[in-house]
């Protein structure tokens, strides 16, 4: 749509349009229309602006080729909504329908589609040079509880003080660990010293 020459875009700014000898023209108001055809909100109603669509019915039924306003005249007969579902069509779909429904629907899709998605968390576990073998058990038991849920593992060996001279029994602690989950999980990044701590990060068994 253009006004005197200027564009839909330049009307919606409320700065003056032109001026002629005695009058200043403003447009103050106009209907936003989606130009993303990615955005989740759809064009509706008088929303619609392009100059013929393709008509669906509320039952399904092709209604065929016509104006966004012969097209919206049909469905306020029917107390609907003219809502445009395939912009990218040519000419665009519309279909008629309730579009609150619609959109009552379509969110509630989305919730149970969140509620069904599985997150992914990054899990730790916290091992020492020294550590004891029930210790070292329980440790193993709680990382092979996280891989079955999915999740990844982060296992952490702090170095304090003098124990920095022995890093090479920090590796052998983690490939101990490894071992200990093998068949559970795979070894993403193998143990590697940043700063005091060593770390080594599992993820669950493909197989599994």
């Amino acid at each position: 749509m253009r006004l005197y020459g200027l564009s839909l875009a330049a009307a919606c700014s409320g700065q003056p349009l032109f001026r002629i000898p005695s009058k200043t023209i403003f447009v103050w108001r106009c209907i936003p229309i989606a130009s993303n055809s990615n955005s989740k909100e759809l064009e509706i109603n008088e929303r619609i602006r392009d100059k013929e669509v393709r008509l669906i019915g509320a039952d399904g039924q092709q209604m065929g080729v016509m104006s966004p306003r012969d097209a919206l005249r049909i469905a306020q007969n029917q107390d609907l909504d003219l809502v445009k579902v395939a912009p990218q069509a040519k000419p665009p779909v519309c279909k008629i329908l309730d579009y609150g429904k619609y959109r009552f629907e379509m969110q509630k899709k989305e919730k149970e589609a969140r509620k069904n998605q599985k997150v992914v968390e990054l899990k730790e576990i916290r091992l020492s040079l020294n550590i004891d073998t029930n210790d070292f058990n329980t440790k193993v038991n709680q990382a092979a509880k996280f891989l079955q849920q999915g999740h990844k593992v982060k296992v952490s060996i702090r170095f304090r003080g003098r124990e920095m001279a022995h890093t090479n029994l920090g590796i052998d602690v983690h490939k101990r660990f490894a071992e200990a989950l093998a068949g559970q999980a795979v070894v993403d990044k193998q143990p590697k010293l940043e700063g005091r701590s060593m770390l080594m990060f599992l993820s669950p068994s493909p197989n599994k």
